[in-house]
């Protein structure tokens, strides 16, 4: 999981600034005949990478919902003690949900700035300020995903570790062999 989202991390970051460039590329031409379709190009990069922070975040969302009841049935499965991975893999839930949430206000907020200073009803400067703060804080956001993500990871390898080492004990074929049927 790593692996795929340092992608999506990557490509998000990418559109976050690339939409950042546009906007101050289009705020850079006062009278332009281009400046109507260059901030159209702002407007579809802007809704487009808001889509993506907030897909890229909900699967952070999803995946530790998903590893964290996994492992919590595992650990019920085989007695495993509750201090150790269930407990582990709570404690990272809890510390990655915040950021990926105000990754992803700070980005809808953003953007409803932005629909705002189109209408007119807001000044430019409070999209700007929320776009630099988008950019950061999904900077952040990114960094504690990784690594918590990093942590599930081996949390997932040592929960598998000990299932085939209670399996072996138990004189049980190991999850390989039972999935294939062999161990019948």
């Amino acid at each position: 999981m790593t692996r795929l989202f340092t992608i999506l991390a990557t490509m998000l970051m990418l559109a976050l600034l690339t939409t950042f460039g546009f906007g101050l590329y289009t705020m850079s031409l006062d009278v332009s005949v281009y400046k109507n379709e260059i901030y159209m190009v702002h407007f579809a990069l802007g809704l487009f990478t808001s889509l993506g922070a907030l897909l890229v975040h909900c699967i952070i969302f999803t995946y530790f919902l998903g590893t964290g009841r996994w492992v919590k049935e595992v650990g019920l499965a085989y007695a495993l003690p509750d201090a150790g991975y269930p407990k582990t893999t709570r404690e990272l839930k809890r510390t990655v949900f915040p950021p990926a949430l105000y990754a992803m206000l700070i980005t809808i907020a953003t953007a409803a700035a932005g629909a705002g200073r189109q209408v007119g009803a807001w000044h430019w400067s409070v999209h700007l300020v929320l776009a630099i703060l988008a950019i950061l804080i999904n900077v952040w956001a990114f960094r504690v995903e990784y690594r918590c993500l990093s942590t599930n990871g081996q949390v997932i390898e040592g929960v598998l570790a000990e299932v085939e080492r209670i399996r072996a004990e138990r004189g049980l074929p190991t999850s390989a062999e039972d999935l294939l049927g062999q161990g019948r």
